[in-house]
């Protein structure tokens, strides 16, 4: 009985794991509905865990369950998305005043090296990841790890249309220029200059905003 269990919470997680990284990515749109017997034939699992997997994205505000339709993308309206960048920059701006001279700054030359690697082979998934992954650990340098998470959170939020931008920046954009942004931004960490910081952030941060 205790296996079963494994084997089951073993399919919430590939399920939480496949769906997040397609919707964060861009694969599926804000209100793209989600189809159950879709999912479960393509994922290769039941209903149950399924449906845990997509509860456990309506809390992360990925998935939202809309009466006598089922569930589909989440979706934010303009103002959601202007609250949410501004709750954004205040987060950022914050932890860029808290971050600490001696900063060991590896994890974000690791997430930028990810990144660009992601980018040569053209991974969209892993680009996305590696993006989210670098703007948390800017915050986390401020080491206020209760900030970090609602960062997190909001963040993962923005994700959904920031995803979306994505698939425009490519067709007018360099592929390298995510890269070059984020390399911008940890050059400006490095020099430990607070203004600098807080422009080089901001600076990055309207290029992804969606009206």
């Amino acid at each position: 009985m205790g296996d079963g269990k494994l084997q089951s919470q073993s399919l919430v997680d590939l399920a939480l794991d496949r769906l997040s990284r397609e919707i964060l990515s861009g694969r599926v749109y804000p209100g793209e509905r989600l189809v159950e017997e879709q999912l479960t034939r393509r994922l290769g699992i039941s209903r149950g865990p399924l449906r845990e997997a997509l509860r456990l994205l309506a809390q992360r505000g990925l998935v939202e369950h809309v009466p006598r339709r089922g569930a589909r993308v989440a979706t934010l309206s303009g103002d959601d998305v202007r609250e949410l960048y501004e709750i954004r920059t205040v987060l950022e701006r914050h932890a860029a005043a808290s971050i600490p001279p001696d900063a060991d700054l590896s994890a974000l030359q690791d997430a930028l090296d990810a990144m660009r690697k992601s980018t040569e082979s053209g991974d969209r998934p892993a680009v996305a990841d590696a993006h989210r992954r670098f703007h948390v650990e800017v915050v986390a340098l401020g080491g206020n790890r209760q900030l970090c998470r609602l960062y997190e959170s909001v963040l993962v939020r923005l994700q959904l249309y920031m995803a979306a931008n994505l698939h425009r920046e490519a067709e007018v954009a360099a592929p390298a220029d995510g890269v070059q942004r984020h390399e911008r931004l940890l050059a400006a960490i490095a020099s430990k200059d607070v203004n600098a910081i807080i422009s080089a952030l901001t600076g990055h941060g309207s290029r992804t905003y969606l009206p």
